[in-house]
């Protein structure tokens, strides 16, 4: 919960619906419905941030309450294993390691701003306060959640936004809400995980399933289901907010104490700052506690790690889970909802090649 907790602006709300958004936990008990009764406090979709990070703390203390707070800096294969080295100087050894660390690492800076410093372009997974450009003149790059509402919050917060996104158009979740409620139809068209468009989602649900269609069906699949859009509920929020779509950054340059941007419609943009709302790229090679001998063992395909059952990577006991395992499960392993599917594989597959006392 650290990542969503200091690195996304105060004010966010959950894009995934409140039945996608449950945690998944053994017996069902830890959900946002009984986070809501425990906390005593009202909390309705979409869920604010701030309030689904607190039901992952209370989620965390309520079913693994001790916690070692402490940072891996290195990991190294040893013998049947491998070898963990902490901030503090302790090292030892275990026979498994679960990575499942987020997507902090994997933050997508456009080329185009590789030599401008961080003062005048940064990501958007790098403000927690967007009050501090409060009159000044900001340009969000994207066309996702994260820019439109980015821009939103931006706008409210006084500053002078314009969004630029090379999509022709932009694409909103939940114009079409009615298709969700049409009874058993709606049972057919969608899981209730919440993630992919209907027909696809009932598919997405089914990761060992998923897995088994060929690569470029999985691809096309995949980027339906996570494409970049908002959700409906923020349209009304961005009415005065400048969206020029269709356009993309070529070059941007520092000019004084600004940025100028040039676009490929032959216009330029003088601004304070530019957010990259431009998503997450995932490369297991910027996983910076891995050994390089153990990155070097690991199998990937376009930065994600190849995993087979139980999330487990080429190298043996090494597994992931979350957005890396997307590329080999499929998109749901990317949500919330995911958990559930992410927890049963990777425990069914380690009891039956039995457990031992370091795992």
């Amino acid at each position: 919960m650290s990542f969503w907790e200091s690195r996304m602006p105060a004010g966010m709300f959950l894009r995934s619906s409140w039945e996608a958004s449950h945690i998944a936990d053994p017996n069902r008990e830890l959900t946002l419905d009984a986070y809501r009764s425990a906390s005593g406090n009202h909390l309705g979709s979409p869920v604010p941030l701030d309030r689904f990070v607190d039901y992952g703390l209370w989620f965390q203390r309520k079913l693994v309450p001790h916690v070692e707070r402490r940072t891996v800096t290195r990991i190294e294969a040893s013998g049947r294993g491998f070898q963990l080295a902490l901030a503090d100087g302790e090292t030892f050894r275990c026979r498994r390691v679960v990575v499942a660390v987020g997507i902090g690492a994997f933050a997508s800076r456009p080329s185009e701003f590789d030599n401008i410093p961080s003062e005048l372009a940064s990501h958007s997974a790098g403000h927690r306060d967007l009050s501090r450009f409060q009159k000044k003149r900001v340009v969000v790059i994207g066309g996702g959640q994260s820019a439109l509402e980015s821009a939103a919050l931006l706008h409210e917060a006084g500053a002078e936004v314009e969004v630029i996104a090379r999509q022709q158009a932009l694409r909103w979740v939940g114009l079409h809400s009615w298709l969700h409620h049409l009874g058993p139809i709606s049972k057919c068209l969608y899981s209730s995980r919440d993630v992919g468009p209907a027909g696809v989602s009932r598919l997405v649900s089914l990761p060992r399933l998923f897995r088994r269609f060929p690569r470029g069906f999985q691809d096309r699949a995949s980027y339906r289901s996570i494409r970049p859009a908002g959700s409906s509920w923020l349209r009304p929020r961005l009415v005065n907010v400048p969206i020029s779509l269709g356009r993309k950054v070529t070059s941007a340059s520092v000019a004084g104490s600004q940025l100028r941007l040039h676009l490929d419609d032959g216009s330029d943009r003088l601004v304070d700052h530019a957010l990259l709302a431009t998503g997450f790229r995932v490369d297991a090679s910027k996983y910076g506690f891995l050994s390089a001998p153990l990155k070097s063992r690991l199998e990937t395909a376009n930065g994600y790690p190849v995993l087979k059952q139980g999330l487990e990577s080429s190298v043996p006991g090494l597994h992931f889970a979350g957005r890396p395992a997307a590329w080999s499960f499929g998109p749901l392993l990317c949500f919330v909802s995911g958990t559930e599917f992410a927890a049963k594989e990777l425990i069914r597959v380690v009891r039956r090649n039995g457990t031992h006392r370091n795992d």
